[in-house]
């Protein structure tokens, strides 16, 4: 009698095989299944050889090599392909089966798959996955929503192949049906916003005082040691550093400037306004990248439109240390932004989510992975009910001492015709978060005044309509 195995896997992309060979080299077995059987056939024969991994050629196949309770994992592309699996998979499968979608599936799918697979007596996670191809192979965050019962399934598996931040595994459960694939896209998004700060950041300083991509490797590089520690500070000093071997020049210059997105960042601002979260570093960051690929039009309007193309003519190392500022105040705040939306989505959606334990498995292994992701988990454990990360203390002192710096860059782009979609947008969220008096009474009346759509007052209580024409003068 065939031995069974711990785990099964479908789809065997890049991301599936390097998980599949994440959990072998940690001491489990595995069944692996894809619709292509050549592919099967030549991982098994290259990068699987020797490890305890066994190929099946169909899903019967799969299911029947898997020890029950069966615990098997879905690789494949996030929409129809993994309904269409899991149709395929259910006829072989038994009550207390598990079936976890490890893609990016948008939440509200998942929300469906879990009810749906529940009332069928087969367990369900929705389970984010984040760190790309790297990560899955030597440790990703992993965001895992559910069943409870369903995540003590694949707790030793996850926590064995999850990245480690000073020994803790980068992953917990979250919450059920689809709480971990919402987790999974408010990082998406936070990563969005954070990648265009730094981007503009990087436009600041290149027009600013025209640095070479040498210049800015040594910068980066620096700034990769403090505060603003980093992957993506990381990999950024990184690329400023890459030479282009067949034209010699550093080959981030010779990027076409028009920036891709798969959906997730849009999906984040899409629910943020349902839920009404406001967002705007990272609705930013998603119009960013939709300006960026209309190249032929920017092109055009270039020598047509009229405004500012300066440079900084003031103290260089001043200027940097001012970016260096405005960069990570707005980074705080596009952070503050995701862990409030998180907190009302939790609300929202009765995930009971911990803002805490979600910061704590986003410090190693995922793509947003930064040195004060340690202090985001630290505010939330000194006040788990703490309304938005703006107002911890820590956090409070270092956007006071960074203010003039990155008001300071904010002007100067403005001076220089840089376009600070995102940064702008994080220094316009933290003055409306601090105003007491925002100018919302005039849209009220407004609204009142052409739909009659009533207002409410300060000195009574109530809601209240008026008859704004009859002031008019004849």
């Amino acid at each position: 009698m065939d031995m069974k195995q711990d785990f099964g896997l479908v789809g065997l992309a890049v991301m599936g095989e390097n998980l599949v060979m994440n959990i072998a080299r940690h001491g489990f077995s595995v069944a692996v299944y894809n619709r292509t059987a050549e592919r099967t056939q030549a991982f098994i024969k290259e990068r699987a050889e020797g490890m305890p991994i066994k190929a099946t050629y169909s899903v019967e196949e799969l299911v029947d090599s898997v020890a029950r309770p069966r615990r098997i994992m879905l690789m494949v592309k996030a929409g129809p392909a993994v309904d269409a699996v899991i149709e395929q998979l259910k006829p072989y499968l038994e009550k207390g089966d598990l079936i976890v979608d490890g893609g990016n599936s948008h939440y509200t799918d998942s929300e469906r798959r879990a009810r749906q697979l529940e009332q069928e007596g087969i367990n369900f996670l929705g389970t984010g996955v984040s760190g790309g191809e790297e990560g899955a192979l030597w440790g990703p965050s992993i965001m895992p929503g559910g069943q409870p019962e369903a995540y003590a399934m694949v707790r030793p598996i996850f926590e064995a192949i999850a990245a480690k931040f000073k020994g803790q595994a980068c992953v917990t459960y979250l919450g059920p049906r689809g709480a971990g694939h919402f987790v999974k896209m408010v990082h998406n998004g936070i990563e969005y916003g954070d990648m265009q700060l730094i981007a503009e950041a990087y436009h600041l300083l290149r027009q600013g005082l025209g640095l070479s991509a040498a210049e800015l490797h040594e910068i980066f590089a620096e700034w990769n040691k403090g505060e603003l520690s980093s992957y993506l500070i990381e990999i950024t000093a990184d690329i400023f550093s890459y030479i282009d071997p067949e034209v010699g020049t550093p080959l981030v210059d010779l990027i076409l400037d028009t920036a891709a997105q798969k959906g997730t960042g849009k999906w984040t601002s899409q629910i943020a306004l349902d839920i009404g979260a406001p967002i705007p570093t990272i609705n930013a960051a998603v119009e960013g990248r939709i300006i960026s690929s209309l190249k032929k039009e920017r092109v055009a309007a270039a020598p047509k439109l009229q405004g500012p193309h300066g440079t900084y003519q003031g103290d260089r190392q001043q200027f940097i240390d001012n970016i260096r500022a405005a960069l990570y105040c707005s980074k705080i705040c596009s952070y503050a932004q995701g862990m409030a939306m998180l907190n009302m989505a939790s609300q929202e959606l009765g995930y009971n989510l911990h803002l805490g334990d979600i910061a704590r498995i986003w410090r190693a292994g995922c793509i947003i992975r930064a040195e004060f992701l340690d202090e985001i988990a630290a505010a939330f454990d000194r006040n788990a009910h703490l309304a938005n990360l703006l107002l911890d203390e820590r956090f409070k002192a270092d956007m006071a001492a960074r203010q003039d710096g990155w008001r300071f860059a904010i002007k100067m782009a403005v001076e220089m015709g840089v376009p600070t979609l995102a940064m702008s947008g994080s220094l316009a969220y933290y003055d409306s978060y601090r105003s007491e008096r925002l100018p919302a009474n005039l849209i009220q009346a407004q609204r009142d005044y052409f739909g009659a759509h009533t207002y409410e007052r300060l000195d009574r209580e109530g809601s209240f309509h008026t008859e704004w024409a009859t002031n008019k003068e004849a």
